[in-house]
């Protein structure tokens, strides 16, 4: 171990950046997965990470339903069956071939998304 963290302060605070590290990455390739699905399923046609395209950015949606407890389900409903009217005259379609629970791991991932 290195001089500089031979103290017992030192060692506890290497020894929990360590754990918040760790933790971090356990979870990183869940949301890199997640990613990759809105890419593969197409989202980024329509939607932009922060700005409004076609439809609102994942952040902008994020923002919106951040407080709402039933946002997972409310945004997956979305994803599978389409909508119109929430963010101006863009139809959202139907994205039937998604499976429940991967429209539920996709809005997870958007209610993620922060700004900036």
């Amino acid at each position: 171990m290195p001089q500089c963290f031979q103290s017992p302060p030192l060692r506890r605070a290497a020894a929990a950046a360590a754990c918040c590290l760790a933790a971090v990455l356990v979870h990183l390739p869940a949301y890199a997965d997640e990613g990759r699905e809105v890419r593969d399923n197409g989202c980024m046609r329509c939607h932009a990470m922060e700005r409004t395209y076609v439809g609102p950015g994942f952040a902008q949606i994020a923002e919106r339903y951040r407080n709402d407890k039933n946002a997972e389900a409310y945004l997956a409903d979305r994803i599978r069956n389409g909508g119109a009217g929430e963010w101006g005259r863009a139809l959202m379609p139907r994205h039937p071939r998604i499976g429940e629970e991967q429209a539920r791991s996709l809005a997870r991932w958007i209610l993620a998304q922060r700004k900036g």
